[in-house]
């Protein structure tokens, strides 16, 4: 039985999207009386536009971004902070990625790759990384990306919910990474 149902699941799972893709436009031009094609240009108009008007968001924070990295301040933040962390029992191999991932996915992804790489697969740090990966968001990102694309200027609170959001990612990806694994 459990097997049949898996099967089902995987059949299914390779003809959803596709199912999707065929459903809506036809759920829009025969019950809504849309005009599918006319209303998905004009959509594809208007993303255009936005995407041009968030390129100098984008700019400014990949280049604070680089600037960061490359003054040294990263590696210097790390070694004053890994005492207190080893204390909490935070892996200080894990910081980077955890101060990375609200800025960058890109970034945060190739630190997570080094962890891989440098630890191994099966690693805690990796496993803790991989977790925290998955359980965060690039909040900054986001803000600049799609506030600046609707002209939002003030983003106090959804910054502040954001970034506790971050915060019980990454302390839940360790406390959980390290009570299964570790």
């Amino acid at each position: 039985m459990v097997e049949s149902l898996a099967d089902i699941f995987n059949v299914g799972a390779k003809y959803i999207i596709p199912l999707l893709l065929a459903v809506i436009p036809c759920y829009g031009l025969v019950v809504k009386k849309v005009k599918v094609y006319e209303v998905f240009v004009e959509g594809a108009k208007e993303g255009f536009n936005i995407a041009i008007r968030i390129i100098p968001f984008l700019v400014a924070f990949l280049v604070a971004i680089g600037m960061f990295r490359a003054s040294g301040a990263l590696d210097i933040l790390i070694g004053i902070l890994a005492p207190a962390l080893n204390f909490i029992g935070f892996p200080p191999e894990n910081l980077l990625l955890a101060l990375m991932r609200p800025l960058s996915g890109s970034g945060s992804f190739g630190l997570l790759a080094d962890l891989v790489k440098q630890y191994g697969p099966d690693s805690l740090f990796a496993k803790i990384g991989a977790t925290m990966f998955g359980s965060t968001e690039t909040t900054f990102y986001v803000l600049a990306v799609y506030f600046g694309s609707v002209g939002v200027k003030k983003v106090r609170h959804a910054l502040l919910a954001g970034l506790i959001a971050d915060l019980v990612g990454i302390f839940s990806a360790v406390y959980i990474c390290q009570l299964l694994f570790g």
